[in-house]
């Protein structure tokens, strides 16, 4: 579980990001679970943005993807979902989070 701080220092690391998928009309399936759990454990911080076409609620789809893929649900702003999974790999850590 994130801290606030946590979650400020990641939010402000995210900022700069693109997002990598895009959620469309078809919603969420294993398939896109699998990708996101690949990408995350090498980049730890990834953006996903939902397109237009998707009439789900972004907060719903950014929590079910974040407990389906193992991940911290960071940050949900307009339709922009950001997720944070520390890497299992020494050498994939990139992000040193702030003491709790």
């Amino acid at each position: 579980m994130l801290t606030g701080k946590q979650k400020r220092y990641l939010r402000s690391q995210a900022h700069h990001l693109q997002p990598i998928f895009q959620i469309g009309k078809g919603g969420t399936n294993d398939n896109l679970v699998r990708h996101i759990q690949e990408a995350i454990e090498t980049r730890e911080l990834m953006k996903l943005s939902v397109l237009n076409n998707n009439s789900d609620d972004p907060k719903q789809i950014g929590a079910e993807l974040a407990e389906q893929a193992g991940a911290e649900l960071v940050q949900v702003i307009g339709k922009t979902i950001v997720l944070y999974k520390e890497a299992k790999e020494p050498e994939n850590r990139k992000l040193e989070l702030p003491r709790k």
